[in-house]
C-alpha cells in the first residue's frame, strides 16, 4: 500500500499545501480511508485520538469543496467544544491554500449573538457540537439542504454523553443523498445501529491504538481514598515532570484536587464541564504554553487534547474503561519520548485494575506509595506566565506584532518569549517571569496597530 499523499487524486491546492506542512507520507488510516473517502464511499473509521483520521476526513471534505457556492456543503459534529475547535482549525489548516474558504464553529456554552452573526454572513464548513448545532436549525438559522459530506468525529463519546437524540435530529436535515463518514474509538452495538440508520454500504477501515505503551513506564500504587491528594502531590514532587495531566472521573472531584494542589504551592490549572468556553479556553493556553505545570481534567473535558511535551499522567481515579486508560496513558510518551503513567487505586477498585491488566496482556508493576514523600521544596514551578490582550483577528492583530511589541520596542530578548496563540477577540503569549513586568508595562502604555490594547496576566 502506498503512503505518499501525492498518489492520491486531490486537488492541486491541497497537495502544493501538504508539501509545505511537511505531511509526505500518510499515516496507517489515512493510507486505509483515503482512497475510499476520495472515491465518494461512505466510511467507518476504527481510529483513536492521534492516528490522523481528522487530516483524513478533511481532505474528504476538502476536495469535494465548491468554494464559488457560498453554501454548507460539509458538516462535522463533535463531542466537545474542544475537539470541535481543534477539528475546525485543522480544516484551516489543510485547506488554507484555498482561497476564500470559509470555516465555522458552532459549539455550547459559548454566547448565541456572535454565531448567529457568523451564520447570517454564511459559510462553506461548519464544525460544532450536535445541541448547539440543533438549536441553530430549530431557529432556522442553519441551513443544511445543501450538505454532500456529514461527518461523525469520536461517535462513541457523543453517546456516552447523551447526544444520540441530538444527533438524529441534525441528521433528518441533512440530504440523505450524501457521503457519511464516522469516526469512532470503540465499535459498541450502539455505534453499529447509528452506522446502519445512517450510512449506505459503509467501509470499515480499522487502525490500532497509535499509542505505545511500551514507551511507557506505568506504576500502581495503592492508596486510600483519604490520601489521593496527598499521594499525587508526592508523586509530583518525587518525579517532577515539567508538565503533567491528571485525570478524575468526576467534575466535582476533578475542581476539589485543583484546588487542594493549588493551596499546597503547585501551579494548576482544572478543565470540566461546568467550565466557560472562555475560561476552558484559558485553561488551555495556559498549559500548552507550559505557563501552568498541571492539568487536572475529566475524561470528557480532556477528549481531543493533544498537548505536547506531557511528561506525565496521573489516574487520580483508576477508570472503569481499560480502553479509556489506555487512552489516557497516550496523553505522555509522545513522538518517541519516554512516558510515565502513575495511577492510583484503592483496595476495593482492584477489579478494575485486574481489567486493565488483561486488556493490555501485561503484568502490572505495582510499588509501595509509603516509600513517597511530598516536598514542598520540589514542586516545578513554570518557566513561563501567561499575558493576555484584549484584542486578536478583529483588530488586525498578529503573532508579529505581539513578538515587535516585546522584542523590539521592550527590548525584551526573543529566548523570554514563548508561544503566541491569537484568536478572533483575545491574544494570549506566554513570557518568561523574569520579563513579565517589562512586557505588560509595553503592552498597557505602549502601542500596537496604532492603538492600545488592555493586557493582564493570567493567574
Amino acid at each position: 500500500m502506498t503512503k505518499a499523499f501525492s498518489s492520491l487524486d486531490l486537488k492541486t491546492p491541497l497537495l502544493k499545501n501538504l508539501e509545505t506542512l511537511g505531511f509526505s507520507e500518510m499515516t496507517d488510516i489515512q493510507a486505509k480511508s483515503l482512497p475510499l473517502i476520495l472515491s465518494g464511499k461512505d466510511v467507518v473509521g476504527k481510529a483513536k485520538t492521534g492516528s490522523g483520521k481528522t487530516v483524513a476526513f478533511a481532505l474528504g471534505l476538502l476536495n469535494r469543496l465548491n468554494v464559488e457556492r457560498f453554501r454548507v456543503q460539509s458538516l462535522v459534529m463533535c463531542p466537545t467544544r474542544e475537539l470541535a475547535e481543534q477539528v475546525a482549525q485543522e480544516i484551516r489548516t489543510v485547506g488554507r491554500m484555498i482561497v476564500n474558504m470559509k470555516v465555522l464553529t458552532l459549539c455550547g456554552g459559548t454566547p448565541m449573538g456572535p454565531q448567529i452573526g457568523s451564520l447570517s454572513h454564511g459559510a462553506h464548513i461548519i464544525v460544532g457540537t450536535p445541541g448547539r448545532i440543533m438549536d441553530h436549525i430549530g431557529k432556522g438559522r442553519l441551513n443544511l439542504r445543501e450538505v454532500n459530506t456529514l461527518v461523525l468525529d469520536e461517535a462513541d463519546r457523543m453517546l456516552d454523553m447523551g447526544f444520540e437524540e441530538e444527533m438524529a435530529t441534525v441528521v433528518r436535515n441533512i440530504p440523505t443523498d450524501r457521503q457519511t463518514l464516522l469516526f469512532s474509538a470503540t465499535y459498541p452495538d450502539q455505534i453499529k445501529q447509528i452506522s446502519f440508520k445512517i450510512q449506505r454500504n459503509p467501509h470499515e477501515v480499522t487502525v490500532e491504538s497509535t499509542h505505545d505503551t511500551s514507551k511507557i513506564e506505568q506504576l500502581f500504587y495503592e492508596v486510600e481514598d483519604a490520601h489521593r491528594v496527598k499521594a499525587a502531590a508526592a508523586l509530583l514532587t518525587h518525579f517532577q515532570p515539567e508538565s503533567s495531566i491528571i485525570f478524575c472521573n468526576t467534575k466535582i472531584a476533578c475542581q476539589e484536587v485543583a484546588d487542594e494542589l493549588k493551596q499546597m504551592g503547585f501551579s494548576v490549572v482544572a478543565l470540566h464541564g461546568d467550565l466557560e468556553q472562555k475560561d476552558r479556553n484559558q485553561v488551555m493556553v495556559r498549559f500548552e504554553n507550559k505557563s501552568a505545570s498541571v492539568l487536572v481534567a475529566t475524561d470528557v473535558a480532556s477528549r481531543g487534547l493533544d498537548v505536547k511535551g506531557v511528561g506525565a499522567v496521573i489516574n487520580y481515579h483508576i477508570t472503569p474503561d481499560p480502553e479509556v486508560h489506555i487512552h489516557r496513558i497516550g496523553r505522555t510518551g509522545r513522538a518517541d519520548a519516554d512516558g510515565l503513567a502513575l495511577t492510583l487505586c484503592e483496595p476495593k477498585e482492584m477489579n478494575r485494575a485486574n481489567a486493565i491488566e488483561d486488556y493490555q496482556n501485561a503484568k502490572i508493576k505495582w510499588t509501595g506509595i509509603q516509600a513517597v514523600r511530598f516536598h514542598a521544596n520540589r514542586i516545578v514551578e513554570p518557566e513561563y506566565q501567561t499575558i493576555a490582550i484584549d484584542g486578536g483577528k478583529k483588530a488586525k492583530l498578529r503573532p508579529g506584532d505581539i513578538l515587535g511589541a516585546l522584542t523590539k520596542d521592550a527590548d525584551i530578548p526573543g529566548d523570554d518569549v514563548g508561544k503566541i496563540k491569537v484568536t478572533a477577540t483575545h491574544s494570549y503569549v506566554a513570557v518568561k517571569t523574569r520579563s513579565i513586568k517589562r512586557s505588560l508595562k509595553q503592552f498597557n502604555e505602549g502601542k500596537m496597530k496604532g492603538r492600545k490594547f488592555k493586557a493582564r496576566k493570567l493567574s
